[in-house]
């Protein structure tokens, strides 16, 4: 049996005529940017998170930049970001010249570590970038705390966890500066293609975000800032519209399949599934095992030839990319990262995922563990 590691096209097969029909009126008026589908979505995603301001973009790595931007971010300024994530992360905090500063995350929960923000804050250091890895939230509150110590701001880059609760609070009610979102197809909540959006309870800080997203334009044609061209376009947002209705059914799906994968790849030598906090509901945008010992590689192969999905994410750290070489990380520098890069193996877990389906993965798990084990 072949089970994709997501199936966008079974996703895609119960809401297209929904979607269609949700993007037919922009194709008549041909209102393709920033037309009133934006303006919907971004107050309903509003409302869905907890915030108060949405503002839409092309991307979740240019929401991060923007974010940046409008908190005067810039040369000469660090902001420290975990190692374990995705680069676009780091990549943003890059584009804006400033610098990243590298922090190990809890081997737990793949998150970064509070302690962290003490160990790296300096008078060069601007904002912080907590990630809520793989669908569930960081631990925002001892981050907050922290970033008030040293006067940071705090951006949550929440592209993977839109729907994620923390101590009972939406993403938008945590309390960050700015939270990130990504509609990237493989997202939770995906569109055709790319785009993103940026959350804030500051008015005047919102307004910064809409006006850099313009180019810096206010009124049109009227620059007092350099901004950049980062609009979601109608299309997206009308679509990104129809599928919301659809997001909490999923996220219990997803969930449901996490759960299954708990107790079934429970007691499984040399595998450990997720941490999750009691105070974190996780919406399990990848349900990520760990693999110990050195097998995970030989894992991954066996469950490829057995046309089973999986994807490590992510398999270098930041520190040690090559594009970040001239940092000076090294091996060793952030042990617990440098572990999860080498043990971490993404499995199904998408709503649609049949019960044979996660049966076959889970057979697959069983087998070919204890024998990797053995010949190790």
């Amino acid at each position: 049996m072949t089970v994709p590691l997501l199936d966008l096209k079974a996703q895609w097969a119960a809401i297209r005529e929904e979607v269609m029909a949700a993007i037919e009126p922009t194709l008549q008026s041909a209102q393709y940017v920033m037309g009133p589908p934006v303006k919907q979505l971004e107050e309903e995603l509003a409302g869905y998170c907890g915030a108060q301001h949405a503002i839409g973009c092309a991307s979740g790595s240019d929401a991060l930049v923007l974010a940046l931007m409008a908190l005067g971010v810039g040369p000469g300024d660090e902001v420290i970001v975990p190692a374990f994530t995705f680069f676009a992360t780091a990549g943003a905090v890059s584009r804006v010249g400033a610098t990243p500063a590298f922090a190990d995350n809890d081997p737990q929960t793949f998150n970064l570590l509070p302690s962290e923000i003490e160990r790296l804050a300096s008078p060069r250091t601007k904002a912080v970038i907590p990630v809520d890895l793989f669908g569930q939230a960081a631990d925002m509150d001892a981050i907050l705390e922290a970033a008030v110590r040293h006067g940071l701001a705090v951006i949550e880059d929440a592209a993977q966890s839109i729907g994620a609760r923390y101590k009972g609070r939406r993403i938008g009610e945590i309390g960050a500066d700015v939270i990130i979102l990504s509609f990237f197809p493989s997202k939770n909540l995906g569109c055709l293609g790319d785009g993103g959006m940026c959350l804030a309870n500051d008015g005047d800080l919102a307004e910064r975000m809409r006006v850099l997203r313009v180019h810096g334009a206010k009124p049109k044609y009227h620059h007092r800032v350099i901004g950049m061209n980062s609009r979601l376009d109608s299309l997206q947002a009308a679509a990104l519209s129809a599928k919301l209705k659809h997001l909490d059914d999923w996220h219990e799906g997803r969930r449901r399949n996490a759960a299954y994968y708990d107790q079934t790849l429970a007691g499984v030598p040399g595998v450990k599934t997720p941490a999750i906090p009691p105070d974190c509901w996780s919406v399990y945008n990848q349900y990520t095992i760990r693999i110990a010992g050195g097998r995970r590689d030989a894992v991954m192969q066996g469950l490829r030839e057995r046309g089973i999905g999986c994807e490590v994410y992510y398999p270098i750290p930041l520190h040690l990319q090559e594009c970040y070489a001239h940092l000076g990380g090294k091996p060793g520098d952030l042990p617990n990262a440098e572990q999860n890069a080498g043990e971490v193996l993404s499995i199904p877990v998408y709503a649609e995922l049949t019960e044979d389906q996660g049966a076959e993965v889970v057979a697959a798990i069983r087998e070919l563990c204890p024998t990797i084990q053995a010949r190790s």
